[in-house]
């Protein structure tokens, strides 16, 4: 709603980079499978699909972490920027 309010919705958009790409694999998977019956992940959201790739959850974890700080300081560094 504050970024709706300040016009920042793009800004909303990159902060939440990772939430939106776990639900954005969720939307695919789903059309996908049900336009072609064919799968993209393995399992969505795609946490999953990394982890039956063999990846330790606590890998993913930390890297979706490292991730959202970075999209946290672009966000912020362009809000400065504006």
């Amino acid at each position: 709603t504050m970024a709706v309010l300040t016009k920042n919705e793009f800004l909303s958009a990159i902060l939440h980079g990772v939430f939106l790409t776990e639900a954005v694999s969720v939307m695919t998977q789903v059309a996908s499978f049900k336009l072609f019956r064919r799968r993209i992940f393995r399992m969505a959201p795609i946490h999953h699909h990394f982890e039956l790739q063999g990846l330790p959850e606590p890998k993913i974890i930390v890297r979706f972490w490292i991730v959202s700080v970075i999209l946290a300081l672009v966000t912020l560094t362009t809000l400065k920027l504006r």
